[in-house]
C-alpha cells in the first residue's frame, strides 16, 4: 500500500488510522523488528484475547478505527522520504496516526510530517535510551538518532523522555544542548503526573520495560518500567494525543508471543485514549 488509495476515501476526520511501517535496516545490533506489524495484527486477531480497552471502549465495533495495512517501503533515504510523504496525505484527512513500527529511526519522518500540521507539538518518549546520538555507527539515521534530528530541526516544541537507563556521556550532553526534560529510572516513581499542554505525540520503545515484561526486543536493558507503569502513563494523559507510534518489538527475539501481546495492548489502550480524546481542531 503506498498512497491509500482506497482507504483514504473512508477516512473522516477524528478517527484513528493504523499503519504498519516494517523497516529495521537502521537497527543496531540484529534485525527483526521489520516483522512486527504482521505479528501485531496476527495477536491481535488471534482470539486469545478480546478487542476492549479497559475504559470499556470494544474496538471490534469501532467504525472510527481504520487499519490501513503496511507501507510498501524502498531502501535507505528513500523509505523516510515514503514515511514522511504517506503520513503527511494521512494527516490531509485530519485522522489520528498509530503508527506499528519497525525500529525506531520511523519517528523521525513521521513528526517531520506532524510538525507542518501542529505547531509547538508535544512529544512524550518512553524508551531505555534516549535516541539522541549524533551519528550511530556511522549513520546519521540509526534508531539511536531519530531524536537528535527532531530536536536539529527545532520540529517540536517539548521532547519528555521517560526510562532511561542507558544514559552515556555524549547523550548527556545532547540532553543539556537539546533542553530535553528526562525522568530517567533513577528518578522515577509511579504515580509521577506528566502534564502537556497541546497537541501530544506519544513514541513508545517497548524496551521502555523491564525485560521480564518485554523479552522480544533487539536490546535488553534490566531495570525498567512495569507493563502496568506504562498503562497507566498512556491513561494518564490529558492532552489530545495526535499521534503515536510502537516500536521496537522483536518477534525472532520474543516468548510465547508475550511481548506481542503486551503491544496489542497498548496498542487498544493508546486507540482509546485517541478516540475518548477532545481532540485538536486548530494546529
Amino acid at each position: 500500500m503506498n498512497r491509500f488509495d482506497k482507504a483514504e476515501t473512508a477516512l473522516q476526520p477524528g478517527m484513528v488510522a493504523i499503519l504498519g511501517l516494517p523497516s529495521d535496516e537502521n537497527s543496531s545490533f540484529m534485525s527483526g523488528p521489520a516483522l512486527a506489524p504482521q505479528k501485531i495484527r496476527e495477536v491481535l486477531h488471534s482470539g486469545e484475547g478480546n478487542l476492549c480497552a479497559e475504559n470499556g471502549l470494544d474496538l471490534g465495533s469501532e467504525p472510527r478505527l481504520r487499519d490501513l495495512g503496511d507501507l510498501d517501503l524502498g531502501q535507505g533515504s528513500e523509505a523516510l522520504e515514503q514515511i514522511e510523504a504517506a503520513v503527511s496525505d494521512l494527516l490531509t484527512h485530519d485522522v489520528r496516526l498509530l503508527s506499528l513500527g519497525g525500529d525506531h529511526a520511523i519517528t523521525y519522518p513521521i513528526v517531520r510530517a506532524l510538525a507542518r500540521k501542529y505547531e509547538r507539538l508535544n512529544v512524550l518518549h518512553l524508551d531505555a535510551h534516549p535516541d539522541l546520538y549524533d551519528e550511530f555507527e556511522g549513520s546519521r539515521i540509526s534508531h539511536a538518532c531519530p531524536f537528535a534530528r527532531i530536536m536539529e530541526e527545532n520540529l517540536i516544541g517539548r521532547l519528555v523522555q521517560v526510562g532511561i537507563r542507558t544514559l552515556n556521556p555524549h547523550q548527556r550532553a545532547q540532553v543539556e544542548r537539546f533542553g530535553v526534560e528526562m525522568i530517567d529510572m533513577q528518578k522515577w516513581t509511579q504515580g509521577i503526573e506528566l502534564e502537556f499542554q497541546g497537541p501530544l505525540y506519544l513514541s513508545l520503545d517497548l524496551d521502555v520495560l523491564d525485560p521480564a515484561f518485554a523479552p522480544g526486543v533487539s536490546h535488553h536493558a534490566p531495570g525498567g518500567l512495569s507493563t502496568r507503569d506504562v498503562l497507566q502513563i498512556i491513561q494518564g494523559l490529558r492532552a489530545p494525543l495526535v499521534g503515536a507510534d510502537i516500536v521496537e518489538l522483536n518477534p525472532l527475539r520474543d516468548w510465547a508471543d508475550m511481548t506481542a501481546m503486551t503491544a496489542v495492548k497498548f496498542l487498544k489502550e493508546i486507540a482509546a485514549c485517541m478516540l475518548e480524546s477532545n481532540g485538536v481542531t486548530e494546529p
